[in-house]
C-alpha cells in the first residue's frame, strides 16, 4: 500500500473530522429524503388504488341507471360521493344521479346534487353544465334573480350561446321582452348555424319580433 504523504494525511484527517461532525446529519437528512421518495410513491399507489375502486363504485351506478329506480341510482352515487368525494368519477355521480332526479321529479334532491358539483367539481366543464341544468330548475320554480345569477358566472366561450339562451329564457318569463332578444340575439350568433337547436334560438327571437 503506498505511503500517504503529509498533505494527503491531513485531507485524510479533516475529512474524518468533518464526518464526525457532520456524518450523522448527512444520514439523516438522506433517511427523510428516502422516507420522502416512499411516502410520496406510496401516496401515488394510494390515489391509483382509489381511483381503480371509485371507477368500480361509477360501474355500478351505469348498471343502476338502466333500472330507472332512483332510489338504487341515487344509493349508488352517494357511495362514490361519499366514499371518493375528490375524484372525478364523484362529480360525473352526482351529475347523473341530479339529472334522474329530475325526471322523477325529486327537485329538492337534484338541486343539492347540482350544488355539490357546482362546489366540488374540479374540471370547469362540469360545473358549467351543472350551473346551467340548476339555473332552468330555478327557472321553473320560478326563482329568476338565482338564476340569473348563475348564468353571470364567467364560462368559457364553447357555453355562450347556452348561457345566453338559458338567460333570454329567464329574461322573457319575467317579462323583460327587449333584455330577453339580445340575449336571444346573442345566443343564436353564438350557436352553430347548422345545429337544431340554433333553428330553435331563430323561433324564440320569431316569437318575439325578431331581432332588431
Amino acid at each position: 500500500m503506498a505511503t500517504l504523504d503529509l498533505q494527503e494525511q491531513e485531507q485524510v484527517e479533516a475529512l474524518k473530522a468533518w464526518w464526525k461532525d457532520n456524518g450523522k446529519w448527512l444520514l439523516l437528512v438522506l433517511t427523510l429524503v428516502l422516507g420522502v421518495f416512499a411516502a410520496t410513491k406510496g401516496w401515488h399507489t394510494y390515489k391509483d388504488r382509489q381511483a381503480s375502486e371509485a371507477a368500480t363504485l361509477f360501474a355500478e351506478l351505469n348498471k343502476q341507471v338502466s333500472s330507472k329506480d332512483a332510489k338504487r341510482i341515487n344509493d349508488a352515487a352517494a357511495a362514490v360521493i361519499d366514499k371518493y368525494g375528490s375524484s372525478a368519477y364523484a362529480t360525473r355521480a352526482a351529475l347523473l344521479a341530479a339529472q334522474i332526479n329530475i325526471q322523477a321529479k325529486d327537485v329538492a334532491h337534484a338541486r343539492t346534487q347540482l350544488q355539490w358539483v357546482i362546489d366540488h367539481a374540479g374540471e370547469a366543464a362540469l360545473k358549467d353544465v351543472a350551473r346551467l341544468k340548476l339555473a332552468s330548475l330555478l327557472l321553473d320554480e320560478k326563482s329568476y334573480a338565482e338564476a340569473l345569477a348563475l348564468l353571470e358566472a364567467t364560462h368559457p366561450d364553447s357555453f355562450n350561446g347556452l348561457y345566453a339562451d338559458l338567460k333570454g329564457d329567464v329574461l322573457n318569463a319575467q317579462g323583460k321582452t327587449e333584455e330577453a332578444r339580445i340575449a336571444y340575439q346573442l345566443a343564436f350568433e353564438k350557436t352553430d348555424a347548422k345545429s337544431p337547436y340554433h333553428n330553435l334560438i331563430q323561433m324564440k327571437l320569431d316569437a318575439l319580433g325578431g331581432a332588431k
